[in-house]
């Protein structure tokens, strides 16, 4: 059953641990009118176009810079946000469920929190520090769990940039079109180009103001599926975050130019992940999804096995279906000479021209 407000209010304040932060989502900026739930005008709205994948949610977002600020794009890959900026992310199931909240503090550390929306939709209060687990049944035997702060810091700290979703590759006009989930950028909602017209980005490389960013793929299927692990596996599993050592890259960083890391470093590479009954496969079997262990991680929901490990009780049968296809038909193995440090031809950034 979905907890109440004064029962959070009450689990809230027996925190100690969240001192400073809002205890409501009114208070946080978000809106200039909350009981209309308008949002004020200074908070741009925006949409990735390789979106998390999150059980299903419908979701909202938006950024705040400070009046005379902008980002620093100068490392294309890891953008550098002024002090005070705010995003939120609102997850819908039908109705609101929760608003999670990012605000860069003065001494440059992040603040994360959630608020929970009571179910008539008049009231949205901070969740505990610990998170609430359970909060809202999604199928049978299934619910929603609000993250903990522990959690939300587990996958905004393991990208070089705390913000997720919000990069010039995400916000690219060049827009793909068979990206799972994605609901298509919307009338007023920014843009990379749009950001830079503004002067709210400054510093990006010329090659990403003259063409919009997009991922050089040999075919649809491949781009959409390499922009899928971009969005959802990417903030954890790349080359300049705390898993480096584990040498497994499913970004598409911009700021290189030495091919797609989730073909270089997963295509025929042995896993590192065992378990008894799959002791030998690999990361991706060209042509073979059934013993590719990225392909079978991302099917499961058991909680040593899952991937993503956050954030999701539903396996994503779109993008299963599309990186599985994407294995079964359009990889082959790569040559000898290939790694991540020997580019495949035609796959740097901008590159328009076709894999070999």
């Amino acid at each position: 059953m979905l907890l109440t407000v004064p029962a959070l209010v009450a689990a809230t304040t027996a925190s100690t641990e969240r001192a400073g932060v809002p205890k409501r989502l009114a208070d946080t900026g978000l809106y200039a009118n909350f009981a209309e739930l308008q949002v004020a005008a200074d908070n741009l709205p925006f949409s990735p176009q390789y979106p998390l994948w999150s059980d299903g949610a419908t979701k909202r977002r938006w950024i705040h810079l400070p009046p005379g600020t902008a980002i620093d794009a100068s490392d294309v890959d890891a953008w550098r946000f002024p002090i005070g900026t705010k995003l939120w992310k609102e997850f819908a199931f039908g109705r609101r469920v929760e608003t999670r909240y990012m605000e860069l503090g003065a001494n440059g550390e992040w603040t994360y929190a959630t608020y929970v929306w009571n179910e008539d939709g008049r009231d949205s209060v901070l969740a505990p520090e610990r998170g609430v687990r359970g909060l809202l049944e999604l199928a049978p035997g299934v619910r929603h769990d609000i993250p903990s702060v522990s959690d939300c810091r587990a996958c905004h700290q393991g990208a070089p940039t705390a913000v997720l979703g919000f990069g010039a590759l995400q916000l690219s006009s060049d827009r793909d079109p068979s990206a799972p989930h994605a609901d298509g950028a919307k009338g007023g909602e920014l843009e990379l180009d749009a950001l830079v017209r503004r002067g709210l980005l400054r510093g990006l490389p010329d090659a990403f103001v003259e063409h919009a960013p997009r991922i050089a793929a040999s075919n649809p299927r491949e781009r959409a599926a390499l922009g899928y692990l971009h969005g959802n596996c990417g903030h954890c599993h790349n080359a300049r975050g705390p898993l480096a050592d584990l040498g497994l890259a499913l970004d598409y960083p911009l700021g290189e130019a030495r091919g797609a890391p989730a073909l270089l470093t997963t295509l025929g590479v042995a896993s590192k992940f065992r378990s008894s009954a799959h002791a030998n496969d690999v990361r991706i079997a060209a042509n073979d999804p059934d013993h590719s262990v990225l392909a079978r991680r991302m099917a499961s929901r058991k909680p040593l096995l899952q991937m993503p490990p956050l954030g999701t009780q539903i396996a994503d049968d779109e993008g299963l279906a599309l990186v599985r296809g994407w294995i079964a038909s359009d990889l082959a193995p790569l040559s000898s000479g290939a790694s991540m440090h020997s580019p495949i031809p035609d796959l740097d950034p901008l590159a328009k021209g076709r894999r070999p």
